[in-house]
C-alpha cells in the first residue's frame, strides 16, 4: 500500500497524473477539483509567506528561535537582519513572481479544449516541477534591475488589478446569491421543508445585517462627530432596504418568479461586512471631553489587544475565503453566469435542491475512476473540460495583486504593518465603501435587466 501510494504521488509530481492523498478512506475527488485545490494550495503558501514578511512580530520571533539567523542572512547578502526579505518591496517582488507564474500559464492554456492535449497535462500535472518554478519566479523578483521605477509601475498595475479582482469577487456574491435561492427554491415542488428552510435562513440573515446595523449605530457615531459615518450607515442601510422591496415587488416578480428576500438578505449581510470594515479602517476621530482628546467611533473591545487581534483574524479569515472562493469557482461553468445579467435558465431544469449546492461541478457523467493505494480520482474531463483554464489562471493572477495591494495596505505601503491590516486608512475605507455600493448596483441591475430587456430575455 506505502509503495503504491509513494509511486502515485511521484506521478502527481513528475508526471501528468492527478493528486490524490494516500488515505483510502478520503471520499473520492474529481480530477478537475484536484488540479484547482493543488493551485489553491500554491496561492496560499505564496500568501502566508507575503504575511509573514509584512509582520515586524513574525520577523523578531524568527531572528530569535532560528540559530544562525544574522550568519544566514549575511551568506544569502540579505542585509542587516535580512531587511531586504521584509517589508513591502519585498511583498511586491514575491508577488510579482507569482502573478508572473499565473500569467504565462493564462496564455500557456488559451484555447484548451480538451484535457488529452499535452497542454492540459501540464496544466494538471508536473505539481513539484511547478513549485519549483513558482519558487524561481518568487526568488527572481529580488533580482530585478532599477527596481525602484520598478516597484513604483508595479504598484499602479497591482491597485488596477486589484480593483479587477474586487469587480469579479462581487459578481460572484451576486450570482451565489441567485444560486443559492434558485436551488433551494426547485426542491419545494418535492418536498416543503425546504420553504421552512427558506424562511429560516432569510430571517436568520436579515437579523444578522439588522444587528450590525444597530451595533454600528452605537459604537460608530457620535453626536458631535464621525459625519461619513452617520450618512454612509444611512445610506447602505437604506440602499438594503430598498434592494429588499424591490426583489419582492410584483413587477420583478413577473419576470423573475423565483426572485426572493433570501438574495437581499445575503447582498445585506455582506454589505453589513463591508460597512463595518470599512468603518473600522477609517482613521480615527477625537472630541474634546472635560479639557483632553477622546477617541470616538472605534470598536468598543479595541483597547485590549486580544480582542483587536480577534478583529484582525476574524477579517482576514473572511477575506481569505472570499478570495478563495472567487478563485475556484469564477471558472465553472454555471459560475460564468456571474460574468453575465443571472436568468432563470441559468439552472438546470432537473435541478435538485441540497444544502451544499456551492459543491456541485458541471460534470455529472463519468466512468473512469482509479485507485492508487490511497483517495479515489474520478477523471471527469474524458469528453473535454469543466473549467476554462486560461480564465482561471487569470483570476488566480488577479487574485495576486489584490493579495499584494491588500497586504501592504493599498496605497499606504511604506507604514503598513500586518498587525495593523484593518486599522486607519483612507484608502482601505474607500476601496471597501465603493465596493458596497457596487455589490448593490450589480444586484439592482440583475434585477432590472430583464424587465428592461424583454426580448433579449424571454425563454
Amino acid at each position: 500500500m506505502c509503495t503504491r501510494c509513494c509511486l502515485s504521488q511521484l506521478a502527481c509530481c513528475c508526471g501528468s497524473a492527478a493528486c490524490a492523498l494516500c488515505c483510502s478512506c478520503c471520499p473520492k475527488i474529481k480530477q478537475s477539483t484536484s488540479t484547482r485545490f493543488m493551485y489553491a494550495l500554491f496561492f496560499i503558501l505564496v500568501t502566508v509567506t507575503c504575511v509573514i514578511m509584512m509582520s515586524p512580530t513574525a520577523e523578531q520571533k524568527m531572528r530569535e528561535h532560528i540559530p544562525f539567523y544574522t550568519t544566514m542572512c549575511d551568506q544569502l547578502k540579505a542585509g542587516e537582519n535580512c531587511s531586504t526579505l521584509v517589508g513591502f518591496s519585498a511583498v511586491y517582488k514575491v508577488c510579482f513572481g507569482m502573478a508572473c507564474f499565473f500569467f504565462f500559464f493564462f496564455v500557456f492554456t488559451i484555447r484548451v479544449r480538451t484535457s488529452t492535449e499535452c497542454r492540459a497535462a501540464v496544466h494538471n500535472g508536473f505539481w513539484f516541477l511547478k513549485f519549483v518554478a513558482l519558487l524561481a519566479c518568487c526568488a527572481g523578483g529580488f533580482f530585478l534591475p532599477n527596481q525602484d521605477k520598478f516597484l513604483e509601475a508595479w504598484r499602479y498595475v497591482g491597485a488596477a488589478g486589484g480593483f479587477i479582482f474586487i469587480l469579479i469577487q462581487l459578481m460572484l456574491l451576486v450570482q451565489f446569491a441567485h444560486r443559492w435561492n434558485q436551488n433551494w427554491s426547485s426542491g419545494v415542488k418535492y418536498n416543503k421543508i425546504w420553504y421552512a428552510a427558506l424562511a429560516l435562513v432569510t430571517l436568520v440573515l436579515f437579523s444578522i445585517a439588522v444587528g450590525a446595523m444597530v451595533f454600528m449605530i452605537i459604537y460608530y457615531t457620535h453626536a458631535e462627530a464621525c459625519f461619513l459615518n452617520k450618512l454612509f450607515l444611512g445610506v447602505n442601510g437604506g440602499l438594503c432596504f430598498v434592494v429588499s422591496m424591490l426583489a419582492i415587488s410584483p413587477c420583478i416578480q413577473t419576470f423573475q418568479p423565483t426572485s426572493g428576500l433570501l438574495q437581499p438578505a445575503v447582498i445585506s449581510v455582506y454589505v453589513m461586512y463591508l460597512t463595518f470594515s470599512a468603518l473600522a479602517s477609517k482613521p480615527i476621530e477625537t472630541v474634546q471631553e472635560d479639557s483632553r482628546n477622546v477617541t470616538v467611533c472605534v470598536f468598543p473591545f479595541k483597547t485590549r489587544t486580544s480582542d483587536t487581534n480577534i478583529v484582525t483574524g476574524v477579517g482576514t479569515v473572511i477575506m481569505f475565503g472570499c478570495i478563495l472562493y472567487s478563485c475556484l469557482s469564477s471558472t465553472t461553468k454555471r459560475s460564468s453566469a456571474a460574468l453575465r445579467v443571472y436568468t432563470n435558465e441559468d439552472m438546470p431544469e432537473n435541478e435538485r435542491a441540497r444544502c451544499c449546492f456551492c459543491c456541485t461541478d458541471d460534470a455529472e457523467d463519468y466512468d473512469d475512476e482509479k485507485t492508487a493505494g490511497g483517495q479515489n480520482v474520478m477523471y471527469d474531463e474524458k469528453e473535454g473540460t469543466v473549467y476554462s483554464y486560461c480564465c482561471f489562471h487569470f483570476v488566480f493572477f488577479l487574485g495576486s495583486l489584490y493579495i499584494m495591494m491588500t497586504v501592504t495596505n493599498w496605497f499606504h505601503y511604506d507604514t503598513a504593518r500586518i498587525e495593523q491590516l484593518f486599522n486607519g486608512s483612507w484608502s482601505v475605507f474607500w476601496i471597501k465603501m465603493a465596493s458596497c455600493w457596487v455589490c448593490l448596483f450589480l444586484y439592482i441591475w440583475t434585477l432590472i435587466a430583464p424587465m428592461l430587456f424583454p426580448k433579449r430575455f424571454q425563454a
